[in-house]
């Protein structure tokens, strides 16, 4: 029987899961754990002799380093760029001032943080909760520590590990890691943040909280029988010794995080996702040297915000931050991606594509996530028409850059790239064609209803002030509605207009025809016309009038809006009769006065001049209305609901 080769001080046969390197004097090979060789700097060594062979042949030499900078700890006396993560870096990093997070963190409890608290003020700012109490979140007891970590996981679980000064990654035995954490002489700082544990033992003692389910993508619209799995993104757990330093970055796929400290202590750099931050974010990543530029530097503001133990923190989509560990720290996060950000999501997911860089924590089959998220968005919006209910317009817009984003990944130059995420068992030219209609269906009846309220507004209550149009001017715009000044403005001008005309009776219209009589005879009667044919020459000038007019009204590709003056006054909506009873051909009326037109005073309202049943109907109309502004505009921010509301 032949027997196995030993290798090391150990003599031990060979095991391809450690790390073993080769002595240049006796050729043996050792295990690094043995001869105190990491495999991170077996790159670095020149060459290498065991402990035997160095009493004869010398230690082992390093290679030289023509940009040893990267690494430099700061021992060195050059002056040198200093690399992301370094000792020096973060030595100065602690020392630096930065703005107060208070300016963009919102403090709320967690009973406060709901689906309709975020529908009313939007999810666009990060979000800190003091106590976990009211969150619906589980977490371990205070006792829970990273020994535990290691009995629920499991000891031989491979993890990811990175180091810091280097900002490399490489892999170890999560035993291995929890010794070196335990460890009184730490040679390097290594820290773990991309443990997913779903499915293991720890995920029954780990909740996240119930915001995060009731808004996630994968856990409410991805199938649980679906041939492709899940996204395994919801559970990770975060062991963070002393200085651990995550350079700047964006969530993959756009996803929204959140954070809670069970141990120890974060701190948090925060950027917000502005264009010009996100263009300035995708040039420095794309950077060769970018680990030895500081992005902060780079922008307007950069926030700090800490997270202490028994805290936790969301942070929105797109927003670009850095985390230093300034303590020993054990936490628990998750990523989601859901309706409230959808456009948010979609760009960082476009400028993670061109930037093609590898993450620890990436967000697998985004893709597919849209794609079962746009069959729910199709199945949702018919549900509503057909009970004539309307989708709340984050849900309608989050429903068009989908469908956008639809088209682009099935065009036929580009569809071999996107194939792979489509699900089984969809139809992707059928989806897109009947998401298409159903949000056409849903920003036709949305613009009718508020234009609707707004013309009844306009002729029941007093000209609106300024802020008042600027708030009516800011919903439609969130509704991706913009309108023109062409077509606004006729209607606040008709609506004063016609206010003013109703303050006196000089302002009462003359019934006759074409002219004003002087007397109280009624004009003599139009003897009836003989049907012409019109000419080509009519038929052209009436379709240059409904032109000009149509000009002047919002337009997107499928539907024209009419401007919102009243039908009397709009050519559009009068019959071709009515078009022509102002022509030349008008019957001569001797009892018709022609004489100079005099200019009309303006005339002061007479008190009392309007009826009390008429100011009770007026203030009844106002108050329905009210209501019915109040209820379509629960969906948008407060700000623009005070403004509207408070006219009623």
């Amino acid at each position: 029987m032949a027997t196995v080769p030993v290798y090391c001080i150990c003599r031990l046969p060979y095991d391809v899961t450690q790390f073993m390197i080769e002595c240049d004097a006796c050729k043996d090979w050792f295990h690094g754990s043995c001869v105190g060789v990491d495999e991170d700097d077996a790159p670095d060594i020149d060459i290498y002799h065991c402990p035997n062979c160095e009493k004869t042949h010398g230690k082992s030499t390093l290679k030289k380093k023509k940009n040893w900078n990267k690494h430099d700890t700061g021992q060195s006396g050059d002056v040198k760029p200093v690399q992301n993560g370094s000792q020096v870096f973060i030595k100065e990093l602690r020392s630096r001032t930065f703005p107060s997070s208070e300016d963009v963190v919102v403090k709320l409890s967690g009973c406060q943080l709901t689906v309709d608290y975020l529908e009313e003020n939007s999810f666009n700012e990060p979000i800190l909760i003091q106590k976990k109490e009211g969150l619906g979140m589980t977490m371990p007891a205070p006792t829970f520590y990273v020994s535990d970590v290691e009995n629920y996981v499991g000891p031989d679980v491979l993890v990811d590990v990175v180091d810091v000064t280097k900002q490399t990654d490489s892999k170890m035995k999560l035993k291995e890691f929890v010794d070196y954490y335990y460890s009184t002489n730490r040679k390097k700082v290594l820290n773990v943040i991309n443990l997913e544990f779903s499915d293991t033992r720890m995920a029954s003692i780990v909740e996240s909280p119930l915001i995060v389910r009731r808004l996630s993508w994968v856990e409410n619209y991805w199938p649980d029988d679906a041939l492709l799995g899940k996204p395994k993104v919801t559970k990770y757990c975060l062991i963070c010794v002393k200085d651990s330093y995550t350079d700047f970055h964006i969530e993959n796929g756009g996803a929204s995080v959140w954070y809670h400290v069970l141990k120890g202590e974060k701190i948090f750099f925060l950027i917000k996702p502005t264009s010009a931050n996100l263009s300035l974010y995708e040039r420095w990543r794309s950077s060769s040297n970018h680990s030895e530029m500081f992005f902060a530097d780079q922008v307007d503001k950069c926030y700090k915000c800490t997270l202490k133990q028994g805290q936790t923190l969301f942070i929105p989509s797109g927003w670009i931050n850095a985390v230093l560990t300034p303590v020993d720290c054990l936490a628990f996060s998750g990523h989601f991606v859901h309706n409230m950000s959808v456009e948010m999501q979609m760009r960082a997911y476009e400028v993670e594509k061109r930037l093609k860089v590898a993450s620890l924590t990436p967000f697998p089959n985004f893709e597919t996530a849209c794609w079962y998220t746009g069959r729910h968005y199709l199945e949702r919006f018919r549900s509503l028409h057909k009970s004539n209910k309307q989708p709340a317009p984050y849900l309608v817009h989050g429903a068009k850059i989908i469908n956008g984003a639809f088209r682009s990944w099935t065009k036929k130059q580009a569809l071999l790239e996107h194939e792979d995420e489509l699900p089984e068992n969809m139809k992707p030219t059928q989806l897109i064609k009947d998401l298409a209609k159903e949000i056409r269906i849903a920003e036709v009846r949305f613009w009718v209803h508020v234009f609707t309220a707004f013309v009844m507004f306009c002729k029941a209550i007093p000209p609106a002030s300024p802020s008042t149009q600027e708030a009516i001017q800011g919903m439609l715009s969130m509704a991706n509605l913009q309108s023109s000044d062409t077509c606004l403005q006729p209607a606040w001008n008709n609506s004063q207009a016609k206010n003013n005309s109703h303050t006196g009776p000089a302002s009462k219209k003359p019934a006759g025809g074409a002219a004003a009589t002087g007397n109280s005879k009624r004009p003599a009667k139009r003897p009836p016309k003989k049907p012409q044919k019109s000419s080509s020459v009519d038929s052209a000038d009436m379709f240059d009038d409904d032109q000009d007019h149509l000009d002047a009204c919002f337009k997107d590709s499928d539907y024209v809006y009419p401007s919102l003056e009243s039908e009397e006054d709009n050519p559009i909506f009068k019959s071709r009769s009515k078009k022509r009873k102002n022509s030349d051909d008008t019957p001569y009326s001797p009892t018709a006065r022609v004489g100079p037109s005099v200019p009309r005073h303006e005339r002061p309202a007479r008190e009392g001049a309007r009826v009390a049943s008429i100011e009770t109907g007026l203030a009844a109309a106002a108050a329905k209305l009210s209501h019915q502004v109040h209820h379509s505009l629960k969906h948008y921010p407060i700000q623009y609901q005070k403004i509207i509301l408070s006219s009623f």
